[in-house]
């Protein structure tokens, strides 16, 4: 019995809080709206590119190191709070350990060991998802600004006259890139503003358009701050620097229109910087450029700010 006289035992009101905790836990883990199909990714959207499953293995396997890490500390305290806890009878100070070497090299080498493999896999897949060997079908520079959107497509378009690796326009892109641009490319442009809209879906912003099953190159480029490139289903994104040109390639394997957003905070009307993404056949790739050109948005809009002369000195000394 209780000193008060009560048989109530003093474990009852933790074992009531304890599964008091469970129960909350498995509504949040119930009450997300996910079904079965979303929980392997983990809130990753269903990838849209060809590189797209490269990200997601990586977000899956940094959670289950995570959840294994986890799982371990919780099971260490858990154990020391249950198996080291002071007895009702005993009252003396238990033996005290000091300087265990075999532990503290545990703790040492195993988390160096966790953030060894951690960084060799986010390096060999950023390596790989930010490498330009190979050739683009398309190329687009995409311009920030604020508080939209421009994109230069990079192509020989009927209608469209002049050449890319000499538009003064694209100035500030760097000549490694306009010596892979097409001949004769005169292009066509789309730009929006934080009212536009796309027509089919109504979603806000300008829609960039991609051919399916085609290799893609962006080219980043800023008039003004630092802005950041994310199409939400490509699962990728890229900051867009004034004065620094950045640059990654996809390939699009799903139709349908796709959100994008500025994932920088850029100023006052970040939260505007929208944009939709289209992908559509080959075919009326082709023919929404000739659209435009019939439009006359032909040749292309401003790029932005030219590389700095530091910038140009390290791709100089990184060639």
């Amino acid at each position: 019995m209780s000193p008060n006289g009560s048989d109530r035992s003093p474990r009852r009101p933790m074992r009531r809080k304890l599964l008091q905790a469970m129960t909350a836990g498995l509504v949040l883990a119930t009450a997300t709206g996910c079904t079965y199909k979303d929980f392997p990714r983990l809130g990753m959207p269903t990838p849209t590119t060809e590189e797209a499953p490269r990200i997601l293995s990586l977000w899956q396997g940094s959670w289950a190191a995570a959840l294994a890490t986890g799982v371990l500390v919780w099971g260490l305290i858990l154990w020391s709070a249950m198996f080291h806890r002071r007895s009702r009878t005993k009252v003396e100070v238990p033996p005290q350990t000091r300087y265990n070497m075999p532990i503290e090299a545990l703790y040492t080498v195993v988390p160096l060991i966790i953030v060894s493999v951690l960084f060799y896999f986010t390096a060999r897949d950023e390596s790989k998802l930010l490498s330009l060997d190979k050739k683009p079908d398309v190329t687009v520079n995409v311009v920030g600004f604020q508080w939209s959107w421009g994109f230069n497509y990079v192509e020989d378009v009927d209608g469209s006259t002049g050449d890319a690796k000499t538009d003064k326009n694209l100035d500030a892109i760097p000549q490694r890139f306009k010596d892979q641009f097409p001949a004769n490319a005169g292009g066509v442009y789309d730009v929006g503003t934080p009212g536009t809209r796309n027509p089919q879906t109504n979603n806000p912003g300008p829609t960039l358009w991609l051919p399916k099953g085609k290799t893609v190159r962006f080219i980043l480029t800023s008039r003004d701050v630092i802005h950041s490139f994310w199409v939400v289903p490509f699962l990728m994104k890229q900051d867009v620097i004034p004065g620094h040109t950045n640059s990654f390639q996809v390939t699009p394997n799903k139709e349908g229109t796709f959100l994008g957003k500025c994932a920088e905070l850029c100023g006052v009307d970040h939260s505007r910087m929208l944009f939709n993404v289209k992908v559509v056949s080959p075919e009326r790739y082709e023919q929404h450029l000739k659209e435009l050109a019939e439009k006359g948005q032909t040749g292309y809009v401003p790029a932005g700010i030219e590389q700095t002369a530091h910038e140009k000195n390290r791709e100089t000394n990184n060639l």
